[in-house]
């Protein structure tokens, strides 16, 4: 175990201090599920092996107590093996409210809101970083005005379909305040979480500790390309320091987009100042990234990989079964109905299915990245050179998932059902305008 640690081969799904505060009043309800924490072995073939599922419950004493965990290990028959099962479906619960919650809603759709309002309230039409940003907020505000009316409001889909029911978004809400904005930077974003270890000799300093990661081998190419968009376009408009400190503009867009946008957070120590083109370059790189790259990695994919919820379920309605109870017997006499017993009700299923399906489709009228809704958004020729490369360079990105793709010695691109990993190809080729359930493409904005 020590020489698997020091190896970088154990990683671990963790949710469960974020859950935890939440599982006795979510249990009151017909939900019934644990917190929490799945290691998981990188094995020689770049793939991960779960080698372990701990199940954990609040202690009836009070959260002083701390918690009751039951920890779980792979079998392959008998009573064991639905057990283990079950144990992961569990844990697929988890990470399925926590996706849709979190990784989805959070930190795309609410973060990057704030920005949006701010852009049109203090920069105006003809400043450069306005027309920079423009195309990446396009149908956002719209999309989430449509989701507080039916998805998220109180006991809208959203609360039907995951397991934290009527506590979903309080729980999204708090875990915003852990949220830091230089963070979802991909570069750090790997950093942080462990995939990635520094290294100077490698490109953004940091080399990957799972090599076959797609989301991260292609990530980094396309945070790469906006990034040295990005840095292009601002450098011709802000040739020092001094003028993006003297743009009062810009200083009122900042002050806003900490102040007012994201207020809870405004005395955090990790905002950028909004002094150099370093910081401009960087906070503009960020908020493209988010509306763009990473809002199509975590939702265009839903359908394709969660759509059939045996494979991902969203609710657990009972818990684990005790030996020498009804339930245990049940396991062990038929196992399949016990396991459909304790996953999402057919209803909650036919519901969700739905949702993520329409979810999961791109628009007729999509934009994508690397492509240009008005030609004439700026008579600047170096900016127009700078974002034919930026095109060029995401037409050249595709050639190169497609054949990553190819590799077979790369497990995880297509996984044992044979189906691509296709979340990060921009698209930027496809000007057919048909959209639909493509399992591929990056929109300019956050479009569903």
């Amino acid at each position: 175990m020590l020489q698997a640690i020091q190896n970088m081969r154990l990683f671990i799904l963790d949710h469960h201090d974020a859950l935890m505060p939440y599982i006795s009043r979510i249990n009151s309800t017909n939900t019934k599920t644990y917190a929490s924490r799945t290691i998981l072995f990188l094995q020689d073939d770049g793939t991960l092996k779960p080698l372990a599922i701990e199940l954990s419950l609040p202690h009836p004493q009070g959260e002083q107590h701390g918690a009751v965990s039951k920890v779980f290990t792979p079998a392959q028959e008998g009573v064991s093996a639905s057990v283990w099962q079950l144990a992961k479906a569990y844990a697929a619960v988890n990470d399925s409210g926590y996706h849709q919650l979190v990784s989805h809603w959070l930190y795309t759709h609410a973060v990057i809101e704030p920005f949006i309002i701010t852009t049109n309230r203090q920069l105006s039409i003809l400043h450069p970083i306005h027309k920079l940003l423009k195309p990446h907020f396009r149908d956002t505000m719209h999309i989430n005005a449509l989701a507080r009316h039916t998805l998220i409001n109180a006991g809208g889909v959203l609360e039907k379909t995951v397991f934290p029911g009527k506590f979903a978004l309080e729980m999204s809400s708090v875990i915003y305040k852990s949220w830091v904005f230089t963070e979802q930077a991909l570069p750090a974003d790997l950093l942080k979480r462990g995939m990635a270890v520094p290294d100077s000799s490698c490109r953004h300093g940091l080399r990957l500790v799972i090599e076959d990661y797609p989301f991260a081998v292609d990530g980094i190419e396309i945070w790469d390309a906006i990034e040295t968009w990005v840095t292009e376009y601002c450098n011709f408009y802000y040739t020092s320091n001094d003028m993006v400190e003297d743009d009062s503009e810009l200083q009122s867009w900042w002050k806003e987009v900490r102040n007012e946008g994201h207020g809870d957070l405004k005395d955090r120590h990790w905002w950028p100042e909004m002094k150099t083109k370093e910081e401009l370059i960087q906070s503009c790189t960020i908020i493209i990234w988010l509306a763009s790259a990473f809002h199509a990695a975590v939702n265009f994919g839903q359908y394709p990989f969660a759509g059939y919820l045996p494979n991902r379920p969203t609710v657990s309605r009972r818990f684990m079964p005790e030996p020498g109870t009804p339930e245990y017997e049940e396991l062990k006499s038929d196992p399949d109905l016990a396991f459909l017993k304790t996953i999402t009700a057919q209803f909650q299923t036919l519901l969700g299915v739905s949702l993520i399906e329409v979810l999961s489709r791109h628009s007729t009228e999509e934009v994508y990245l690397g492509q240009c809704e008005n030609p004439e958004w700026t008579l600047d020729a170096e900016p127009l050179a700078a974002f034919e490369r930026f095109r060029q360079k995401l037409l050249e990105i595709e050639s190169n998932i497609i054949e990553r793709n190819k590799d077979k010695r790369l497990k995880n691109r297509n996984g044992p059902v044979k189906m691509p990993y296709t979340l990060l190809f921009p698209n930027t080729s496809d000007y057919s305008r048909e959209g639909g359930l493509t399992g591929k493409g990056i929109p300019n904005s956050i479009s569903i």
